[in-house]
C-alpha cells in the first residue's frame, strides 16, 4: 500500500478528539461518540499496565485477527527456542511454492534461499510477511501455537491455518489446526481472538512473563520496529508504540502498547464489516483506530 509518515512534535498528540476524558464515564462518552454511526463493528479493549484501569467495548466478542495473530505465533516460537526445540540460527529453506501474495518481501527472494529462523520471525512481524508466517507454521504448526496459548490461559485466541495470500492470488487453504477444522471457526480465516485476550498477551509481554524477561523485551523491540504505524501509532507523535496490525478487505485491526512518561497502555482494536475495500492509509477503519487510540490513552491516564 502507499503510505505516508504521520509526523507530530515530540510528546504532542494532534487533535484526535474534541474531548479529553477525565473519568470512565467521560471516556465511555468520548469513545461512543467516535463509533456512533460508523458503518462497521468496533471491538476494543485497553488497559493501563501500571494501575490496572481498563475499558472495553465488545471486548470479549470473538473477532477475525487477520495478521495480528502473528504476535501469538511469534510468542510460541520464542517458547520453542527457549525449550531447546528449535534454534534461532537454524535455516528455513524458501521454495517457489512457499511464496504467498500480500504483505512482505520474501516473495521477491530467490528459490532455494536459506534464511535463519530469527530473520524469518522478524520479517513476519516487522513487514507482516505472509510467506514468512507460513514458513514458521510449516516448522512449528498452528496446533503447537494453540497448545502454547492454552498454557498462557488464552483459550479464545487460536491460530487456525496458514495464510492464503490476497486478491486474485489466493491459494487453497492449508495448514489447518484442530481449531481451524471446526466449522464455526472457519469464518475467522487466519485466526480468531478477543480484544481482551490480545491485551492480556501484551500485558504478559510487558511484565516479562512470556518466556524469560529477555524474551519479552526482544519481542517488544520487534513490535516497536513494525512498520505499519497508521492505526494505533497514527496520532501518537513521538510516544513509543510497539504494535502489530492486520488488514482484510472489510477489516482493520491493531494491537499494541503505547508508552509515555506517565505509563503504558495496552490496546487491541478491531474494526470489521466495512463496506468498501480501501488499502490506502485513509481507510476508514485505520482512521477510526487512529482517533480512538489517543482517546483511550487519555482516558486511562497516560496522556495529560
Amino acid at each position: 500500500m502507499n503510505r505516508r509518515e504521520f509526523v507530530a512534535l515530540p510528546g504532542v498528540l494532534p487533535a484526535a478528539a474534541a474531548v479529553e476524558p477525565r473519568s470512565m464515564k467521560d471516556l465511555d462518552l468520548a469513545v461512543k461518540r467516535e463509533i456512533e454511526g460508523f458503518e462497521g463493528t468496533v471491538c476494543l479493549y485497553a488497559k493501563n499496565l501500571e494501575t490496572g484501569a481498563a475499558y472495553g467495548v465488545r471486548e470479549d466478542e470473538r473477532v477475525r485477527t487477520a495478521s495480528t495473530i502473528k504476535l501469538p505465533i511469534m510468542a510460541a516460537v520464542f517458547a520453542k527456542v527457549r525449550a531447546g526445540e528449535a534454534k534461532w540460527d537454524e535455516p528455513l529453506t524458501l521454495r517457489e511454492a512457499d511464496k504467498i501474495s500480500g504483505s512482505g518481501v520474501l516473495s521477491e527472494f530467490s528459490d532455494g534461499v536459506k534464511l535463519p529462523l530469527r530473520d524469518v520471525v522478524r520479517l513476519m512481524i516487522v513487514v507482516s510477511d505472509n510467506t514468512a508466517t507460513n514458513l514458521v507454521l510449516d516448522r512449528f504448526t498452528a496446533d503447537a501455537v494453540n497448545d502454547y496459548l492454552d498454557g498462557l490461559g488464552l483459550k479464545e485466541t487460536r491460530s487456525l491455518r496458514k495464510v492464503r495470500g490476497d486478491g486474485s492470488q489466493l491459494q487453497a487453504a492449508s495448514g489447518w489446526s484442530k481449531a481451524g477444522r471446526v466449522k464455526e471457526n472457519q469464518k475467522y480465516g487466519l485466526g480468531v481472538s478477543t480484544s481482551r485476550e490480545m491485551v492480556e498477551l501484551l500485558a504478559m509481554l510487558n511484565g516479562g512473563l512470556v518466556g524469560t524477561g529477555e524474551d519479552s523485551r526482544e519481542m517488544l523491540a520487534i513490535l516497536e520496529r513494525q512498520q505499519y504505524k497508521d492505526g494505533i501509532g497514527r496520532r501518537m507523535g513521538a510516544y513509543k508504540v510497539q504494535s502489530k496490525s492486520g488488514s482484510l478487505d472489510a477489516l482493520r485491526s491493531d494491537v499494541g502498547i503505547v508508552t509515555t512518561a506517565k505509563g503504558r497502555v495496552a490496546l487491541a482494536l478491531t474494526v470489521d464489516g466495512m463496506k468498501e475495500a480501501d488499502y490506502t492509509e485513509d481507510n476508514a477503519g485505520l482512521v477510526l483506530i487512529g482517533r480512538l487510540a489517543p482517546i483511550l490513552c487519555r482516558g486511562l491516564g497516560i496522556v495529560g
